[in-house]
């Protein structure tokens, strides 16, 4: 009788450790089909800065440099991601709130910037122009006022030499709205990024003019944190963008869009 009660308590006491445990083929094949799902990371970007990013009206997507540039990065690195399309000055914003992981936008590193974002290393380089009308002079700009979008380095250099042209600014959310203000001669002129305005003005998008065919303020754009935040994926972004140069993708890219 007590070999009987002994051998009961044993079973059962197996049964025991053995559910706790989580014994059995169900759970081990559970166990070894759940994987671990790596970060998506939010990236936020510009909605209307042709070939930079733009929406393509056949896909209704967003297409562009910096999105395949983000997409090559990724895949190099194993980045999982999603864009979100939102303008220039709403992509700064929502990096700096933390609604955002890092934004790809066509961005000018400079020193101010510094203050608030980490950067990658540049993968673009470029500078502002003056745009307007056909016809018009740079002494046209004294007492008009000039059209920049906001956040931008071209505002900035707007700024920085308004007393010196003698015109006043007016702000505009991104660079369509700036060309249809100096088209309708609302302003005389506008500031744009070189190879923005000189892209669409060869696709016919805008009718304009350059005031002045070399770029000021030439820098190299880059793909931006918040300061001291996901330094994780800045060094990511790094490794594939030089991963990228060295395969020569990043020159295909580039070519792509006529760089």
């Amino acid at each position: 009788m007590k070999k009987i009660i002994a051998l009961t308590l044993t079973v059962l006491m197996a049964v025991s450790v053995c559910v706790l445990a989580g014994c059995g083929n169900s759970s081990d094949s559970k166990a070894a089909d759940t994987k671990t799902e790596s970060k998506k990371y939010v990236i936020y970007s510009d909605n209307a800065f042709a070939p930079f990013e733009y929406l393509d009206t056949k896909t209704k997507k967003y297409v562009g440099v910096d999105m395949d540039i983000m997409a090559a990065v990724a895949k190099d690195q194993g980045i999982n991601y999603e864009m979100h399309n939102e303008g220039f000055d709403a992509s700064m914003g929502a990096v700096q709130a933390g609604q955002a992981d890092g934004m790809i936008a066509g961005m000018t590193i400079n020193d101010e910037r510094k203050k608030t974002f980490d950067f990658s290393a540049p993968y673009f380089e470029d500078g502002q122009v003056i745009v307007a009308k056909k016809g018009t002079k740079m002494s046209d700009l004294k007492g008009k006022s000039v059209a920049v979008k906001n956040g931008t380095a071209g505002k900035d250099y707007a700024e920085s030499v308004k007393d010196k042209y003698g015109y006043t600014i007016n702000y505009y959310k991104d660079s369509p709205s700036m060309y249809q203000a100096v088209k309708t001669g609302v302003d005389v002129a506008c500031f744009e990024d070189f190879s923005v305005i000189a892209y669409s003005i060869k696709t016919g998008e805008v009718k304009l003019v350059m005031l002045n065919n070399k770029p000021f303020n030439v820098k190299g754009y880059g793909f931006a944190v918040k300061k001291g935040q996901n330094a994780e994926l800045l060094e990511k972004f790094d490794k594939g963008l030089k991963n990228i140069e060295k395969s020569g993708e990043l020159k295909k890219i580039l070519s792509k869009y006529g760089y």
